[in-house]
């Protein structure tokens, strides 16, 4: 499969004439997602809700929580293969983790399919799993989003604590998760971005 062929297959299964969201649905379905789209279904409408409180662009932020997990139609086998016919650079504990390579794939999805091009949109469905350095509004607004409307079915159980550090500030609410993951006994390996994430969050003592 070439870069030009993974790009072109999921173009056939949209309509221009579409609306946005139909689209996104459409590619979805396409790859047997249902589950999926769901997911970026709520988390877009979490985020476009949290945009409105936070005077951020509602209108971005449902963008880019709609596209956030459209990476996860490339099954998780397969993700360091189309990661590299993409041509995106990946760290080792990528190859580790092949799954977090989702956001990165999406990212480009949200570029090639549907033409967006403004950076803070790419740069928070990228980063919506492991956050980044310098997380702007937009990026702890899809994070967060993401984290309150999980995709394990019914509600997480940290849903209390995250909202109610959330009510401090939205940096408070992502150091809140950034630190409870970083600590877990579970995290397989700890990615980059995420390691930046927890030392700006901790240094900034949000």
């Amino acid at each position: 499969m070439t870069t030009i062929s993974f790009i072109e297959e999921i173009r056939r299964v949209i309509n221009a004439e579409d609306s946005f969201e139909t689209q996104v649905q459409k590619i979805f379905v396409a790859y047997h997602c249902v589950p999926i789209f769901e997911h970026s279904l709520e988390v877009a409408r979490e985020a476009k809700a949290l945009a409105k409180t936070y005077g951020e662009d509602a209108h971005e932020a449902f963008r880019a929580g709609l596209l956030h997990d459209i990476g996860g139609i490339v099954p998780n086998e397969n993700r360091v293969s189309v990661a590299t016919q993409l041509e995106i650079d990946l760290y080792e504990e990528e190859h580790i983790v092949p799954m977090i390579i989702h956001q990165k794939i999406s990212k480009v999805i949200a570029k090639e399919i549907f033409h967006i091009e403004d950076q803070r949109v790419l740069t928070a469905i990228e980063t919506h799993t492991t956050l980044h350095k310098q997380p702007s509004m937009l990026d702890h607004i899809v994070f967060l989003a993401d984290k309150l409307k999980w995709d394990q079915g019914g509600e997480p159980p940290y849903r209390d604590e995250l909202r109610k550090a959330m009510q401090q500030s939205l940096e408070q609410g992502s150091f809140y998760f950034v630190n409870q993951l970083y600590h877990s006994p579970s995290l397989k390996i700890v990615h980059p971005w995420l390691r930046d994430a927890y030392e700006r969050l901790k240094a900034s003592n949000v």
